[in-house]
């Protein structure tokens, strides 16, 4: 299924004498031939590495919008390449998701970031497949993790002689700016990420005789610390949200891709539309989107999808069938991208601000520097 990426390449036809003729309860009309044509071309190719009209390769599978990427269940894409203490994380993306995105937007030796980036599962996809990667994580816990999800891949001669260049920062994504050194600024190729759900997750489940069904590892963090984005509630999620999109076109280079995976869920019953919710965000935060995908959680058989639903996933839907409400497993999530602008802005000032462009970094330091000084003599005055 190929993707039409942009919405000012979509097709139009003129008008032929047939179809402005026809008014009143007139049952059909004749479709123009210049829109059958349109709607028979391949699709507008987009400004990425992989579609902006250089030689590819035979064995590049073409441009789709559906995402086969549960074709393995969720252990299989992790096995012998990420750490017992992985399994532990509430929120773990698919490593095919990734994999399909670098695979896509990325050519070998170009800069993979993840802001968000969790165990690292978007910076040990992207090595493995020849890329440099750079992620941020808050909780320090899932920050050891990450780096040893790479110590693995080193250790297993990933890069070859040469290694593997993947470096991951502790901090919170939205003070990205201040975070990443001025090395990164402008290099990445492609963002990978994911906002988290809210504080608690699906996580693992364990039976206890004689207590019932049991959840754990479904948080990602202390509940009570404000600094997690996932703790703030939905409106300031979105807000932080918007902040690090914006900050992320400091890093990414003219042209560059951020792929986020997202998906609706259902709270009190009521589904909240996140993936609309987050364009929008990517709107504010200045991005302009081009496509939005299917990744799919589900296994694709010859006839039908195969569910992979966890125990709490199946649990809720079947209380919710038996209340009335005619709920389905998930079988895909979102996959929204949006690129940044072919060319940089003369003025540049610091991301998240009013006109929201792209920050000069050493002046945005020298500024911030400047004002955490004066502060400091006005203080001691």
């Amino acid at each position: 299924m190929p993707v039409t990426h942009d919405a000012t390449h979509q097709p139009t036809a003129e008008p032929s004498a047939t179809t402005t003729a026809a008014v009143g309860d007139e049952p059909t009309q004749r479709i123009p031939r210049a829109l059958i044509t349109a709607l028979d071309t391949s699709p507008t190719p987009v400004d990425n590495s992989v579609d902006n009209g250089e030689q590819k390769s035979s064995a590049e599978p073409p441009a789709v919008s559906v995402w086969t990427t549960a074709q393995s269940s969720p252990a299989a894409q992790r096995k012998n390449k990420y750490t017992p203490e992985s399994t532990a994380h509430p929120a773990k993306m698919l490593p095919e998701v990734v994999r399909h995105a670098v695979t896509h937007y990325t050519k070998p030796g170009e800069l993979v970031l993840d802001p968000m980036c969790g165990i690292g599962t978007t910076l040990v996809e992207a090595v493995r497949l020849g890329r440099r990667a750079v992620g941020v994580e808050y909780e320090p816990h899932w920050v050891e993790v990450a780096q040893a999800n790479l110590d693995l891949a080193r250790e297993q001669g990933v890069g070859g002689d040469d290694g593997i260049d993947a470096r991951v920062f502790h901090g919170d994504a939205r003070q990205l700016v201040t975070l990443l050194p001025p090395e990164y600024v402008g290099r990445a190729a492609l963002v990978v990420t994911s906002p988290p759900y809210g504080p608690s997750t699906h996580g693992q489940v364990s039976a206890v005789p004689g207590v019932g069904v049991q959840k754990y590892h479904h948080l990602y963090g202390n509940t009570l610390d404000r600094g997690n984005l996932a703790n703030i509630g939905h409106h300031r999620l979105l807000a932080g949200f918007t902040r690090i999109l914006a900050a992320l076109r400091t890093f990414l280079k003219p042209g560059g891709h951020i792929a986020i995976t997202i998906r609706p869920w259902r709270e009190h019953a009521e589904l909240i539309d996140l993936p609309s919710q987050i364009l929008a965000c990517g709107r504010a935060a200045g991005l302009i989107p081009v496509e939005r995908n299917v990744a799919l959680l589900a296994r694709a058989a010859a006839t039908d999808l195969v569910a992979r639903g966890s125990f709490f996933q199946r649990d809720f839907i079947r209380k919710q069938r038996e209340a009335g409400l005619p709920l389905h497993l998930i079988a895909h999530e979102d996959v929204l991208v949006f690129r940044t602008a072919l060319h940089t802005s003369a003025g540049n000032c610091a991301a998240g601000t009013s006109s929201g462009e792209v920050v000069d970094l050493g002046q945005y330091r020298s500024a911030r520097s400047a004002r955490d000084g004066a502060g400091e003599r006005g203080q001691a005055a």
